[in-house]
């Protein structure tokens, strides 16, 4: 006797017919990245919407060159730079209410601060400080994630505690391309659309994962694309016209309030500075490549259509910039100051109940501490 002879044995029989649970089509992302400026569709932008964008714009710029400045000057012990990406960084903190929630990754201080934070604030992490330097409840801001992606899976927790409390907020998170290899983006995402949260997932594509170009990373015909995959619809915009990356995010954000579920939109820009300030760009792309992407600029697109349109004249555009010399200014001035540092704090919120071990080695500390005290006030 066979197995399949036995008694009560496993027969297969034919599948029922299959359908898929999600029509795949409307899922599906643009074949090209969606455009406004330049476009007929710029026409119907609001004026007010696009002059906001560009003084974020232009003031973004300058934090990211005086930022950069400062760590050169070993104000901070590290900055990645979003130049070249302020678009994205602006649109994704425009487009949130008060009561939403932003989730960045390590690259999106311009989006911290155009959300509201104090700039020098959103430095502290990057400082080398031990928290976060903002009050994330205050805010509606996550602390910047270092490690890749794992801001997202947050993301999908926050929004979905607060669909199953009746609360009306969605949760945008940040992500580059390089995080989408991790498998927190794909726990996120598949979460994300199962309980069908209120999040929004953009993914800003650079171009690189520090010097991994993107098609060493993935054979998808985009990263829009993976939404499908996850049943949730995949948008694609160029992630250097302010205008559509705002327009597209405040449709899902929208989708997602109105209990649509989840959205994956993938803007294509592109990193102009190195990875960070121990990156040698150099090594892995040529001029030539960063070139035409400069031509590509977020701020000379929006200014172009601005002042084309007779939206904005010489003295607007000076004022813009006087405002972001401002705000340059006062980082400079705050962040030459030397914060007051006490080496106990090595020892805070370690535990709830500090453990024996960590009480033995604070009180040794304290000790040296007051020795060296004494030392220095004898030699006076």
């Amino acid at each position: 006797m066979t197995v399949m002879e036995q008694r009560g044995a496993y027969r297969p029989t034919p599948p029922p017919a299959w359908q898929p649970r999600t029509a795949p089509a409307p899922l599906l992302p643009d074949a090209e990245p969606y455009r406004v400026l330049g476009t007929e569709a710029a026409a119907e932008a609001d004026p007010e919407l696009l002059r906001r964008l560009y003084a974020e714009l232009v003031k973004g710029r300058r934090y990211n060159a005086q930022a950069t400045a400062l760590t050169k000057q070993g104000r901070l012990a590290v900055y990645p730079s979003s130049t070249g990406q302020e678009a994205c960084e602006v649109a994704a903190a425009l487009v949130l209410e008060d009561r939403d929630w932003l989730f960045p990754s390590y690259r999106d201080t311009l989006a911290v601060v155009a959300r509201g934070v104090d700039p020098v604030e959103a430095l502290a992490l990057l400082r080398g400080d031990w928290h976060t330097g903002y009050d994330p409840h205050e805010h509606r801001v996550a602390p910047l994630s270092t490690p890749l992606a794992t801001q997202l899976p947050h993301a999908v927790g926050l929004a979905h505690a607060a669909r199953l409390k009746g609360d009306d907020v969605v949760a945008l998170a940040m992500v580059g391309d390089g995080g989408t290899s991790e498998g927190d983006f794909h726990e996120a995402l598949n979460f994300a659309a199962v309980w069908q949260a209120p999040v929004v997932f953009l993914v800003q594509n650079n171009g690189f994962a520090i010097s991994v170009p993107l098609a060493k990373q993935t054979a998808a015909p985009s990263l829009a694309h993976k939404a499908v995959g996850y049943g949730m619809p995949g948008r694609l915009v160029d992630g250097n016209d302010a205008a559509a990356v705002h327009e597209v995010l405040a449709d899902a954000v929208r989708h997602a309030r109105a209990g649509g579920g989840p959205t994956l939109v993938e803007a294509i820009t592109y990193r102009v500075e190195a990875h960070t300030n121990a990156d040698d760009a150099t090594r892995y792309r040529g001029d030539a490549e960063v070139e035409t992407w400069k031509r590509h600029d977020p701020i000379a697109l929006l200014e172009q259509e601005l002042t084309g349109r007779g939206l904005l004249d010489e003295s607007g555009v000076e004022a813009v910039r006087q405002d972001a010399e401002t705000m340059a200014a006062s980082l400079r001035a705050h962040m030459n100051q030397d914060p007051a540092l006490d080496p106990m704090d090595l020892f805070a919120h370690v535990y709830a109940e500090p453990t024996p071990q960590l009480l033995e080695q604070r009180e040794q500390l304290r000790a040296e501490l007051a020795a060296e005290a004494e030392s220095e006030g004898g030699q006076r």
